[in-house]
Formats: structure tokens, C-alpha cells, sequence
């Protein structure tokens, strides 16, 4: 195999993998009924007029598993933080008693994980959406490559090659789900 056609492998192999990586992101944000502070990864707050990601501006931390207690670094931004949260829509209520935040995490009634369920599934979908677009774009190159005078066997065992990664591929998605899907139904 030539150098073009490797570093096509490679770069295929790359970009599913970062699709991968970014769904396994996504589903750490999806609550399962346990505190985690991924849950406020994606929370800014106004800090001294910059919107600045709450986890630079405050101690996250999960003392058990249905609690998070969130210690700002400086105390007058406490009504900011919880403000954010509120907007944020995570569905739960923060405490501030001019200290901390606590947070308490309020068990998933059985209709809020059949919704969650459904949610990781479409996220699931999308992502081997992402995967086939992936193979697809790296077929076309393969195709000019041909064009480019690459020996059409050659051609062909890299799409071979390239179909089996993406295989592998939409079989790591199913087993992310289904774990993530067992998380969820678990009380």
C-alpha cells in the first residue's frame, strides 16, 4: 500500500474515532440519576461581566452519590452560579447558603429514563450518521486516488479496509448505548 492511501486509513480511523470520543462526552452529561460534575461542564456564568465556564470559577465537588456541592472561589458569585443553574434547565433546584451550593439529585421517576433512553438513542443514531458520512467522504477520496493512477485493487481493499474500521466503528457506538442504556434503567 502506498503512503496515500495509509495515511487515509489513518485519518478515517481518526475522524471516527473523535466522533466516537465526542458522544462518550455527550453521554457523561446525561444524567442516570448519580451527581457527577459533568453534569455543569457546559454552565457559564457572568463573572466580572465575562461569561467564564462555572468550573473556573468554583470547587465541584460530589460528596455522595445523589449530592454536588459547588464552592465558588469568591463568595459574591454565588447568586451567578445559581442563576446559571436555574437557566441551565437541568432539572433540579441549587441551595445557596451563602457558603456553597448544594444540589440535591432527585431519583429518575421511570417516564424521565424512558425519555433519557430515547435521548442517548438518538444520540447513538446521529453519531453512526457521522460514521457513515465519515466512510462515505473517505471512499470519494479513495475514488480520486484511482483517478490519480493508485492500481484499482488496491482501490478496492482500501474500501474493504475502510468498511471493516467503520464496522468496528458502529459495533463500539451499540456497546456505548447499551451500557449507557443499562445505566439509565438501573434504580
Amino acid at each position: 500500500m502506498t503512503d496515500d492511501l495509509i495515511f487515509l486509513i489513518e485519518e478515517t480511523e481518526e475522524q471516527m474515532q473523535n466522533t466516537v470520543s465526542f458522544l462518550e462526552k455527550e453521554f457523561i452529561k446525561l444524567r442516570a440519576g448519580k451527581a457527577s460534575p459533568q453534569l455543569f461542564e457546559n454552565i457559564s456564568i457572568d463573572y466580572y461581566g465575562v461569561m467564564t465556564p462555572l468550573s473556573q470559577t468554583a470547587n465541584i465537588n460530589t460528596p455522595d452519590a445523589r449530592t454536588i456541592v459547588i464552592q465558588p472561589w469568591d463568595k459574591s458569585v454565588l447568586g451567578s452560579i445559581e442563576k446559571a443553574i436555574l437557566t441551565a434547565n437541568l432539572g433540579f433546584t441549587p441551595i445557596n447558603n451563602g457558603e456553597i451550593i448544594r444540589i440535591n439529585i432527585p431519583p429518575l421517576t421511570e417516564e424521565r429514563r424512558k425519555e433519557l433512553v430515547k435521548k442517548t438513542k438518538v444520540e447513538a443514531e446521529n453519531t453512526k450518521i457521522s460514521i457513515r458520512n465519515v466512510r462515505r467522504s473517505s471512499n470519494e477520496k479513495a475514488k480520486k486516488l484511482e483517478k490519480k493512477g493508485v492500481p484499482e485493487d488496491e482501490v478496492k481493499v482500501l474500501e474493504k479496509n475502510i468498511q471493516e474500521i467503520t464496522d468496528s466503528f458502529i459495533e463500539k457506538i451499540d456497546k456505548i448505548f447499551a451500557e449507557k442504556e443499562k445505566e439509565i434503567l438501573t434504580i
